[in-house]
């Protein structure tokens, strides 16, 4: 920026060219510093060759650094980072159908052939899809339940009726906790039988497995090796952590992964075509001189001075800002569609789709539309051979719109960001319409995770903003860096201080990172040769074709000497770590820890429900006995002798009675139990080691033969 500042503007300023072309081209005082006011075939184009050599040095070498010093904080983190079950698990896909054989099997046979020194054991997925909807469907009939039921509390005289119809406005009218409650009930029986569907179905298997290795070195020798002689079988990766996992994607067939990515393909090439119909209307209202010359009719509409003002100095930001709200959602679901299994990979293709489509129709949209509409007298009535001249002109003066744009989307969105105005305002809304309990406060209060699929792309169009600008219009660069520093310092507190975190990725993002500036590079040079040709530079612009070469020669020498250590883990690395571990923890038992880390978290759901419901049957029979040995010693009126006798017996009855209630409870448990444990010790052929504990259930059993 200094020296775009102290060397650029002035060689600008005084070329004086637009003076003599205000009668064909729109333009305005800021223009008079952009190269366009530069007259044809000036030598002073040797000043813009020049820095712009400068600048891409200087951008290549910050890359370099920045590039490095992000593999040495992974790799650093990775070192010192605590014991995790994604260091030892393996994710395998596509594994093959054999006759006579279960998946898990299959894996378990595999694996020890294969790996017979390091294989600790595997872990079937099963396509819970459809449980887990019924899961949250009785969620949200529980909500509606403890609703209701705070609201009889708060008013005992009354009884919550209504109806059952659409939102409430028609059908029978019940009472709303004994009809919420036979939901429930006729929904539960619906989950047992799903859930028992799920565990002993075959087809409920899916052909993937996370494999677990008793070693970091082993499961990095697995993870960044082919397994099999067909590529296309045992297709190992490492595992997401627990909470990266997208268990909705693991049921989707493999063979359906390639068809999914193509159509998705297409429909975001789609969608990044038909966004160019509002952008160009957007566009349009930017530049309202160019419409008044070819419409004069809406000239006493537009020259009023709140009007124009308004339209063009903020609407078309503030327009194109609406238009892209709602976009990161909608290409997040397309990446949920496409079949990625984690949501660090769903973030980081949302992010690629995201960038692809701010850049056709913010930038390169915004460039052509807007100098469509922008020069539309100087197109009808200047022959042909002057348009590519016109363009090369016009395309500087687009730098007007960008400012207005990282005002409204840039320095006003940093504001937002601090004073996160959009949360508070949805928090009223769901607090006034949708929360009903605490447990609804406390979602709708959620901040929830930073948002890279949305905030990346955006800081990518800044650095492309700068870096093409940085030569051709060197007055956008101080609005640029006024963002950056905003933007440091409030993302740096909102992702301490606020946001909630996912997942972790340990600087995964990075490498797209760095190549989508890469390309902002050699967008900046395309675009400097295209608008010097049109300016009659014919010495300077050969010049410029060794840019775009030395960038890619730096790109691959970054790709190769910085991408390995964000795509694989250094077997002398892992070989460290373990060997350090069990210096430091020789008796770990890392089948224990590893055993249910990559269990559904329906199944983990599940047996917390169970746990509540047997803690609430011991509250319900411990009252009950209470009560009845109050009501007993109320009735017998009796001398002290008589009342101590009495007393000795009501005692000898509520332990027997208490004793004979634990009894039942704990027969029918036992016999529950042992009939899930049969009836997978049967499929799996899985024994527990300890006789003496109590059998463990299903959903712990089908993978480990361990104590819980």
């Amino acid at each position: 920026m200094i020296l775009a500042l102290l060397v650029l503007i002035p060689v600008n300023v005084s070329g004086g060219t637009l003076l003599n072309l205000r009668k064909e081209v729109v333009f305005s005082d800021i223009d008079k510093l952009s190269i366009s006011n530069v007259s044809p075939g000036s030598n002073r184009f040797f000043i813009h060759l020049l820095m712009a050599y400068v600048f891409t040095f200087w951008a290549c070498f910050m890359l370099y650094k920045e590039y490095s010093n992000v593999a040495f904080m992974r790799l650093h983190f990775l070192a010192s980072q605590k014991r995790c079950a994604d260091q030892f698990t393996v994710i395998v896909r596509n594994i093959p159908h054999v006759s006579s054989h279960s998946t898990s099997e299959t894996v378990d046979e595999f694996f020890r052939r294969n790996h017979p020194d390091h294989y600790l054991g595997q872990q079937a997925v099963y396509n819970a899809n459809r449980y887990a909807k019924l899961v949250k469907q009785k969620e949200r009939l529980q909500n509606w339940l403890d609703y209701y039921q705070l609201k009889f509390e708060r008013h005992p005289e009354k009884r919550p009726v209504g109806r059952t119809g659409c939102l409430g406005f028609c059908g029978r009218e019940v009472d709303q906790i004994d009809y919420y409650r036979a939901r429930i009930s006729q929904l539960d029986k619906k989950i047992a039988s799903e859930r028992q569907r799920v565990l002993n179905d075959p087809k409920a298997v899916m052909p993937v497995a996370f494999v677990t290795f008793d070693s970091r070195w082993g499961a990095a020798v697995c993870a960044q090796t082919q397994q099999s002689k067909n590529p296309t079988q045992w297709l190992t990766d490492w595992a997401p952590e627990p909470q990266d996992v997208y268990w909705q994607n693991l049921a989707i067939p493999f063979f359906s992964l390639s068809i999914r990515k193509f159509l998705i393909s297409a429909a975001v090439f789609a969608l990044v075509f038909f966004y160019m119909i509002p952008i160009a209307f957007v566009q349009s209202l930017a530049n309202l001189e160019g419409i008044e010359k070819v419409a004069p009719f809406l000239r006493p509409v537009i020259e009023g001075k709140v009007v124009k003002s308004f339209l063009q100095g903020f609407l078309p930001g503030l327009a194109l800002k609406i238009f892209l709200y709602i976009l990161p959602t909608v290409l997040l679901i397309m990446s949920k569609v496409e079949g990625y299994i984690s949501l660090s990979s769903l973030e980081r293709r949302a992010a690629s789709k995201y960038y692809y489509f701010m850049l056709v129709n913010v930038f390169l949209g915004s460039i052509i539309a807007g100098t469509a509409f922008e020069q539309l007298y100087a197109f009808f009535h200047q022959p042909p051979t002057q348009i590519p001249r016109t363009i090369g002109v016009a395309i500087p003066m687009k730098a007007t719109f960008f400012m207005t744009y990282i005002m409204v989307d840039g320095w006003a969105g940093i504001a937002n960001e601090i004073l996160r105005v959009k949360p508070l305002v949805i928090y009223h809304l769901k607090n006034m319409f949708i929360v009903k309990t605490e447990r609804d406060r406390e979602k709708a209060m959620d901040p929830g995770s930073i948002g890279l699929a949305q905030n990346l792309p955006s800081l990518q169009l800044y650095f492309l903003l700068g870096l093409v600008y940085a030569v051709i219009t060197p007055i956008l660069l101080p609005f640029i860096i006024v963002f950056f520093a905003l933007a440091f310092v409030v993302y740096r507190h909102q992702i301490i201080n606020v946001y909630n975190q996912e997942y972790e990725s340990a600087a995964a993002f990075w490498p797209q990172v760095h190549s989508r500036i890469i390309a902002s590079l050699l967008i900046s040079h395309v675009t400097l040769f295209g608008l010097m040709s049109t300016m009659k530079a014919a010495y300077s612009t050969p010049l410029l074709v060794f840019l775009p070469l030395l960038t890619l020669w730096f790109h691959k020498y970054c790709k190769s000497r910085f991408e390995p250590a964000f795509r694989k883990y250094p077997l002398e690395e892992a070989m460290e770590k373990d060997s350090m571990e069990r210096t430091s923890e020789p008796s770990l038992n890392l089948k224990s820890y590893l055993a249910n880390a990559y269990l559904h978290p329906i199944f983990h759901m599940f047996e917390q429900e169970e746990e509540q419901q047997e803690e609430k049957v011991e509250v319900r029979v411990d009252k009950a006995q209470v009560q009845a040995q109050q009501q007993q010693q109320q009735r017998e009126e009796v001398d002290e002798e008589e009342a101590h006798v009495s007393t000795s017996s009501q005692a000898t009855h509520y332990q027997y009675h208490h004793h004979e209630q634990q009894q039942t409870t704990t027969t029918t448990t036992t016999t529950h139990y042992q009939y899930h444990q049969h009836e997978h010790l049967s499929q799996y052929d899985v024994r527990p080691t300890d006789a003496d504990s109590p059998p463990s259930p299903p959903h712990f059993v089908y993978h480990y033969g361990i104590e819980p």
